[in-house]
């Protein structure tokens, strides 16, 4: 074997996966798919370790259980949003809305319902990977790249996937970056929340999901860019549709 096939399967693994559940089960059966799948993976049993290990490990992208001992799933969203825009994905009871809301009203780009198949989480995992990807591009001193969209006091870097309010920056996850991407780039167009989720969370034309994770994200987008939320001047709702972008100059 050559020096260089030994080192691929480091190569190919190089994206970790933080896992942090209660059940042993769970872990272990996760844990056992993703590393199948190419992914480094650390685990967490309590929400106290989950947060200790992130710090630790800096994963790509960490998967939460909601009912968690010492710190549930909330609170250690709570905790990684203070430092961090890494994708999170939240387990959630299947009858229970609210606990899906909650959660990505804090922060999470998205959601699986428990129990689930395996196979649908790594298909959620890797589409909010591709979605959330930094460009990592440098740019000598005084410039600018080419993809600069700029609309009232905002400006929108497509390249870096930076967003920026008088030269301050705004922090987006990478979700909300891409979804306002598709807005913007598309300005003057109204989106379904079912187009939306294609095009943004990559789920299949037939996926049955809450749409309400398209208003959370918008909401938060708004929060974030817009000076008045409730009376949205750039992301509006287009009545009977879904969502818009309107560019202001």
């Amino acid at each position: 074997m050559t020096e260089n096939s030994e080192l691929q399967p480091e190569q190919e693994s190089h994206q970790k996966i933080l896992v942090a559940d209660d059940e042993a089960s769970i872990r272990r059966i996760l844990e056992t798919r993703l590393k199948m799948a190419g992914y480094n993976v650390v685990t967490a049993e309590d929400g106290e370790e989950a947060v200790e290990v992130f710090n630790k490990t800096n994963p790509d992208i960490v998967i939460l259980d909601v009912m968690m001992p010492k710190m549930d799933g909330y609170g250690v969203t709570r905790e990684i949003r203070r430092v961090s825009d890494v994708p999170i994905i939240i387990l959630t009871a299947l009858g229970d809305v609210s606990e899906r809301i909650t959660g990505l009203e804090l922060g999470a780009d998205d959601y699986v319902i428990k129990p689930f198949s395996p196979k649908e989480l790594e298909a959620r995992v890797k589409a909010v990977l591709r979605r959330t990807v930094s460009k990592d591009i440098t740019v000598a001193p005084g410039k600018t790249t080419k993809n600069v969209i700029t609309t009232g006091n905002i400006k929108i870097d497509t390249a870096r996937r930076q967003v920026y309010r008088k030269n301050e920056r705004i922090r987006l996850t990478g979700m909300e970056f891409s979804l306002l991407e598709l807005l913007v780039n598309n300005s003057g167009t109204a989106y379904s929340r079912n187009d939306i989720l294609q095009h943004v969370w990559s789920y299949p034309a037939d996926h049955r999901i809450d749409t309400r994770v398209v208003d959370v994200h918008i909401s938060r987008l708004r929060s974030k860019l817009e000076a008045d939320p409730t009376n949205p001047e750039l992301i509006l709702t287009a009545r009977g549709i879904g969502y818009m972008f309107q560019r202001i100059n």
